[in-house]
């Protein structure tokens, strides 16, 4: 059994100053979202220009930081944080929301083509491709920080992996399962499934290659977005199956996660949207 490497989280001590391993993927997500998009407009296949990149990168940094920290204060505890409100700034003690994240970006886009007289769907078509690896940099964040662990699996499978970082829950669960006892003895802890890297290769690696081969040829307008609603969620549904669920909510209505149910509409929506989507011009 692999036992998780334990990086430090801090990737560079500046005297009073750390950066943060989960600070600079955040920063390569947006590295590689200007660097990608750029390669886009120069293919001559996009309204764009790079001066409205820079300008549109500045919006989804607000989107992703204000929506994915409030999502995560209204979906996962609300209770919590308006009792404390100030901690809500804490956003370095960690506390995003995928979700959360994704509303915020669709308001900033929404404002965005509105400043700039284009499609709110153009803008999204646009984005959409881009946004996978950012995804990917924000799991391997995880990862370094031995966080958002997987569930329980049996030693002997070859991605099994121990985090000590949930020690507390390994305890809690061999205690409840009495059968891992022993396993929990011999190893000090309990296997579990890497599914940061799981969402890694799925929501990040996956769907940017379908993305980004699906819009390399002319589409209807809105289906390249409804395509990233599609492919997110079923990637996130999937993968979640193997995450262990947050220990103040556990597993909720039909033995889904809230990261399930929070997938379901946007399959839905994507479902939809592609409908809807194969009745408008097509772009590009």
């Amino acid at each position: 059994m692999i036992i998780h490497p334990q990086f430090d989280p801090v990737a560079i001590h500046l005297g009073p100053l750390a950066v943060h391993w989960y600070g600079l993927m955040y920063m390569a997500g947006f590295l590689m979202f200007i660097g990608m998009g750029n390669l886009r407009i120069r293919s001559g296949r996009s309204f764009m220009t790079s001066k409205m990149l820079d300008d549109l990168l500045m919006y989804g940094v607000l989107g992703v930081v204000l929506g994915g920290r409030l999502g995560y204060v209204l979906f996962y505890k609300p209770g919590e944080y308006l009792t404390h409100p100030a901690e809500i700034l804490r956003v370095w003690e960690g506390g995003m929301s995928f979700h959360g994240g994704f509303l915020g970006v669709v308001l900033a886009l929404a404002l965005f083509a509105r400043r700039h007289g284009k499609s709110f769907w153009d803008i999204a078509d646009f984005v959409a491709p881009l946004v996978p690896l950012g995804l990917a940099a924000g799991r391997i964040g995880n990862f370094i920080n031995g966080e958002l662990w997987g569930r329980v699996t049996r030693p002997d499978a070859p991605w099994a992996m121990m985090f000590p970082q949930a020690d507390q829950a390994d305890r809690i669960w061999a205690a409840a399962h009495p059968d891992w006892i022993p396993t929990f003895l011999k190893y000090g802890g309990l296997p579990r499934h890497p599914s940061q890297l799981y969402e890694f290769a799925l929501e990040g690696l996956l769907l940017f290659t379908v993305l980004w081969t699906f819009s390399a040829k002319p589409r209807h307008r809105a289906q390249t977005s409804a395509l990233f609603l599609i492919g997110y969620g079923l990637c996130r549904f999937l993968a979640e199956f193997t995450r262990e669920p947050d220990d103040f909510l556990g597993l909720l209505a039909g033995g889904f996660s809230m990261g399930q149910w929070l997938s379901i509409p946007m399959i839905i929506g994507g479902l939809a949207l592609w409908a809807w989507g194969r009745k408008q011009p097509i772009n590009g």
